[in-house]
């Protein structure tokens, strides 16, 4: 029977906490301060795991962690937080923590991370913990973990619900379509679809739809042969033949020429492709995942997209949800890609003050996950002391001063668009990249509709 200690000093909860633990199986023995907590550890023969609340009366639960370090003691432990204290629970994890459960507790998730706990073999805890011993910890391992080393899924539950519907879509061969603004992780999803696929040990191919020439999109998509045309000095492998027998993700598919959309079609019906310049057709096998943060239904009704292509595209739909309607995972972002500047510029910073947590917390995050990344590379690269304060994220300040925030239309309306770009750059001193920010839309396709209206500085 596995032993876990409770460190809680609101008695009554504890004891709830104590029962229902008792009832699942466990050993359980509680404290209500780190010295009482300190003095069981030591009289213990085996404590298997220990579920700390992070405020204390005499200390908190990161000073029971630093005290485990010291003693060499390698028992998990799982800290307990209010929805506040998350900055503080992440720094946690960055001492050795191996999870936190925001409080009030879920008991399912609550005993999911005991048994992922108890189930992966313990690190000792040091203090401070450096980059290597972040790697190999083994809350570093698990898929679930809040600092995956290529991307953070999120704790909220617009994220859980995203990735529920990833997990249940990828095995399938489904085509599907993801929709969401620019900056929320669309290429991240469909990565993710193809590593949960039958397909995952064949190729991924990624193509940026908006930014390839009317003129070379078929050769982009299925090759040429030489001589097909000026400049086409030697033979193209397209994308389709690329990844065949595996994924092809088709980004920003709004964006395609209507040409180049009956070509597309085809080559899906038909999973057959002709290179430019040949008379030999060469079968394709794969699947297809497109994104788009646009509403392709709309531009179905004004004649700039095809309904069967469309149809064909979107056998399944995941919607992206912005980061200012994943509040809760706003402060585990920004602490994921605060790590990755540590390691990119080797600093060691160890997290945001309170003020500057604040201030991440109530601004809107127009350019959601990308503006996130920016804003935080550069603060990493300002700050002088262990933490990033206001002063370093100056510029949330001056973007919220300079503008308020237009409502994300996606651009969508094509009869108002044209006034919400302009109104968007006289907001923003002509400040494209804010602008962009603004209305919800990457730069590269603020200048497609800068060249599309004919507006100029």
């Amino acid at each position: 029977m596995k032993s876990i200690l409770i460190v809680e000093d609101d008695i009554t909860y504890g004891m709830m906490l104590k029962t229902w633990l008792g009832k699942k199986g466990f050993q359980v023995s509680s404290a209500s301060s780190i010295a009482r907590a300190q003095k069981l550890i030591g009289e213990s023969e085996c404590i298997d795991l220990i579920l700390s609340d992070l405020r204390l009366p005499d200390r908190d639960g990161i000073d029971l962690l630093k005290w485990l370090g010291e003693k060499g003691q390698s028992i998990p432990l799982i800290i307990m937080t209010g929805y506040a204290d998350i900055q503080s629970a992440v720094q946690a994890m960055k001492l050795g923590a191996c999870d936190y459960v925001a409080k009030p507790i879920n008991p399912d998730e609550l005993l999911k991370k005991i048994n992922e706990a108890l189930s992966t073999p313990a690190a000792p805890t040091h203090h401070p913990v450096t980059t290597k011993e972040k790697k190999e910890h083994p809350a570093n391992r698990t898929e679930h973990s809040a600092f995956h080393t290529d991307f953070l899924e999120g704790e909220s539950d617009a994220a859980k619900q995203l990735y529920t519907y990833v997990k249940l879509v990828a095995p399938t061969n489904m085509s599907v379509l993801i929709n969401g603004a620019s900056g929320t992780g669309k290429e991240y999803v469909a990565h993710r679809i193809h590593q949960l696929s039958k397909r995952a040990d064949q190729p991924f191919v990624a193509i940026d739809c908006g930014s390839i020439p009317k003129e070379l999109a078929a050769s982009e998509f299925f090759g040429h042969v030489k001589g097909a045309f000026t400049g086409a000095l030697t033979d193209k492998t397209g994308a389709f033949v690329a990844a065949n027998g595996g994924t092809i993700f088709l980004d920003e598919v709004g964006n395609l020429s209507y040409e180049v959309q009956i070509q597309l079609l085809r080559a899906l019906q038909e999973r057959k492709i002709r290179p430019v310049g040949s008379n030999k057709e060469i079968n394709v096998d794969v699947r297809l995942v497109t994104a788009t943060n646009e509403n392709l239904e709309q531009a179905i009704e004004k004649g700039s997209f095809r309904e069967d292509l469309y149809h064909r595209i979107n056998e399944f739909t995941l919607r992206m949800p912005q980061l200012k309607e994943r509040r809760e995972d706003i402060l585990l972002f920004a602490n994921f890609f605060l790590d990755q500047a540590n390691r990119e510029m080797d600093k060691q910073l160890i997290g945001f003050d309170e003020k500057a947590s604040k201030a991440l917390l109530d601004y809107h995050w127009p350019g959601n996950l990308r503006q996130m990344k920016n804003i935080v590379r550069r603060a990493t690269l300002l700050a002088q002391g262990k933490f990033i304060t206001l002063n370093e994220l100056s510029e949330l300040k001056e973007i919220k001063e300079q503008a308020a925030p237009v409502p994300n239309m996606a651009l969508r309306n094509e009869e108002t668009e044209k006034q919400q770009i302009i109104h968007a750059l006289q907001q923003t001193g002509n400040n494209k990249s804010r602008a962009a920010q603004l209305l919800g839309i990457d730069r590269k396709t603020l200048y497609n509709k800068l060249k599309l209206y004919n507006i100029t500085d």
